[in-house]
């Protein structure tokens, strides 16, 4: 390839914004805060310039150059310096397929020789179609095709080898590609296998025993990038507990007390009571009390701080996970393209999180036909553009959805309506909601058909009555308690200001409920989208035009929209729970994967349908993870001591002082 005419494909979203940025440049490409004045060696010189308006980006930070056939970046002396595939360098050799990282900018680069036309799309089924999360990017990304096997035909990563049920580890060394060791691992570096090694630490493992595999450094990274795309800034509030804290294990002192004492400290009493009053009052006398989710976010940057987190984190994309020979597993992952290694560890803990998001058929089908991936979104996905045509030009928006998501997306509307009151809003749903679950004694508040919990499920499934029964019933009666006709069904956040923002639409006009089953979307001549729906009186009729569809219906755990799960259950015919999900012990176990003394844990959505129905809140996390490393304590694995009253106090103190568990 000739130098002079090489272009490269940058991909990457700004932290600040959010907002999508993809050029196609020509080498060289100098990358900074800003260009006063360029360094001398390079003025005259054809360089493009790529402004990264970022504090933590240096003036002039990195340069990108053709040298000898190879793609070569160059740290030019920035103070944060530069990450490839996630390994600080100073000058490295850069492969289409890489991820550079500067500053916060995460950045994916392709060759342009090498940019192929998109696949076709799937077919439509009749159920959900499914957004799946780029594996370099960790981005929910529209235009993917169908997610492929793990070993495909032709494929030399994994090795042939990797289709043994069990694969001596003398044969993984004969490879001549890089096999690592390490006690434990944590697949997927998210909030779930965070908490599990967490959990190790203050039972006392050493960081250089622990492992967690992950294409974010950060922990919380997909679950914050969630929260952005779904219109939860991080002065909002999640739906969680104020005692579910992810870094400390005592859930003391919890989110509203730090909250309050902050607010107390610069002189806000009045703020740092009503907190309080919260905790102390609700959900009888006050409604109840949840944390700011940069408050969260903040605390687990301690706590990973704490523990070694930077230690521990490995940049790679887990690709699967085989038995070994001698008792233990095998992952093998990709560190980027064309650079694979193996880890071998006795313990592995599987948090993968949520491989895609759900996402209507009749929406995926419109998107196929007419390539519009602007006016139809998923609430997930970063629509940010759809408010900022709102509050320009006014238009009209159907939701569908109607739990906390849509009820977040009715919120950012209506700020919206602030700037420009020309926006109008349909919210359609299935079929009317004129009372709530019940179970037992207790039954569900609904509002404008809409069930209203504080939590997503009732909170006794945490760690009361309703805990218990679900852990010692049978997978059939746990199917039925789960199902949306008792404890589980579409809820939101009882939150009086949500209710305000509905009454107030439903007066004004400006926001409307119906109930209708959709049959397809169109696009009429003036771009303007069609909904049809069925009437049992009428037949297919159509609603008024729409400048947007956004789908608030949630997102996808499945096994079968993860590569790296199906290939697992497949290879090792493992059993699946009556929901679908893995199935795992009470303690979280894979039992069917135990290998001699090596054992495998599970936590997060990946699980529900098991044992414990809030799986993928941050207590459900803490809940499994803990399970899971008492299941190691008592099976006597190397270096975790069980926690009693004398030593848990004693790893709280050490939080209290930012302390190091070991």
């Amino acid at each position: 390839m000739n130098s002079g005419s090489l272009e490269i494909q940058l991909s990457w979203q700004d932290p600040v914004t959010g907002e999508r940025r993809e050029p196609r440049l020509r080498v060289p490409i100098a990358f900074g805060r800003e260009f006063a004045r360029m360094p001398a060696e390079l003025r005259g010189q054809p360089v493009v310039r790529m402004v990264l308006n970022h504090d933590q980006v240096s003036r002039f930070h990195a340069l990108i150059e053709w040298e000898q056939n190879q793609l070569v970046v160059t740290d030019q002396g920035s103070v944060n310096g530069i990450h490839v595939n996630g390994q600080r360098q100073t000058r490295a050799v850069v492969n289409s397929g890489d991820l550079l990282q500067i500053g916060p900018y995460v950045i994916s680069v392709t060759f342009a020789a090498a940019l192929t036309p998109p696949s076709p799309p799937p077919p439509v089924h009749s159920g959900n179609s499914v957004i799946n999360f780029n594996p370099s990017t960790n981005l929910p990304d529209p235009t993917l095709p169908p997610q492929q096997p793990v070993i495909p035909t032709g494929s030399n990563f994994p090795p042939p080898l990797f289709r043994q049920q069990q694969i001596p580890v003398q044969a993984l060394h004969a490879t001549g590609l890089p096999v690592d060791e390490t006690d434990y691992l944590a697949v997927g570096a998210g909030l779930g296998s965070f908490i599990w090694v967490d959990l190790l630490r203050i039972s006392s493992v050493s960081s250089d025993k622990i492992v967690a595999l992950g294409i974010d450094k950060e922990p919380y990274a997909r679950y914050k990038l969630l929260c952005l795309n779904s219109q939860i800034p991080l002065h909002e509030r999640l739906r969680s507990n104020s005692d579910s804290c992810p870094d400390n294990i005592w859930g003391w002192p919890s989110y509203a007390l730090r909250e309050a004492w902050h607010d107390f400290t610069k002189g806000k009493l009045n703020d740092a009571v009503k907190y309080l009053w919260k905790v102390f009052a609700e959900p009888t006398f006050a409604e109840t009390y949840t944390p700011r989710a940069g408050n969260v976010f903040d605390s687990i940057d301690r706590e990973a701080k704490r523990i070694g987190w930077d230690k521990i984190y490995r940049f790679g994309r887990v690709l699967t996970i085989r038995k070994t020979d001698d008792g233990r597993y095998c992952v093998a992952y990709s560190r980027g393209r064309g650079n694979h290694a193996f880890f071998v560890s006795r313990y592995l803990h599987i948090a993968t999180g949520y491989p895609a998001l759900q996402f209507l058929p009749h929406l995926q089908a419109y998107r196929e036909r007419y390539k519009d991936f602007k006016s139809v979104v998923n609430a997930y996905e970063d629509h940010n553009h759809v408010y900022q045509q709102l509050e320009h030009q006014g238009g009209r928006v159907l939701i569908q959805g109607r739990g906390i998501v849509a009820s977040r997306i009715v919120q950012r509307i209506y700020e919206a309506r602030q700037k420009n009151p020309n926006i109008s809003i349909l919210h359609l749903m299935r079929s009317p909601k004129p009372q709530g679950n019940k179970y037992g004694n207790s039954q569900r508040s609904v509002k404008h058909h809409i069930e209203l919990q504080p939590f997503n499920w009732p909170k006794a499934c945490w760690g009361g009555e309703l805990r218990e029964t679900l852990e010692k019933a049978p997978p059939d009666v746990r199917k039925e308690l789960l199902s949306n006709k008792v404890w589980g069904g579409t809820t939101t956040a009882d939150r009086l200001d949500w209710q305000r923002i509905t009454d107030t639409g439903i007066r004004e006009g400006w926001y409307k409920i119906q109930f209708a089953v959709v049959t397809k979307v169109e696009q009429d001549a003036q771009n303007h989208i069609i909904t049809y729906i069925e009437d049992k009186d009428f037949g297919e009729i159509q609603l008024p035009a729409v400048d947007f569809i956004i789908d608030a219906t949630g997102l996808d755990a499945k096994v079968k929209e993860s590569p790296l799960l199906q290939d697992l259950v497949e290879h090792y015919n493992l059993p699946l729970n009556p929901v679908g999900r893995l199935a795992v012990a009470n303690d979280f176990e894979l039992v069917e994967m135990r290998n001699d003394k090596g054992k495998i844990y599970a936590a997060g959505a990946i699980t529900f349908g098991g044992s414990y129905a809030a799986v993928d809140s941050f207590l459900g996390l803490q809940y499994a993870c803990l399970r899971a490393v008492d299941g190691l304590a008592a099976a006597r694995a190397p270096g975790v001591h069980s926690l009693n009253p004398v030593s848990s106090f004693g790893q709280w103190l050490k939080w209290v002082f930012n302390q190091s568990p070991t």
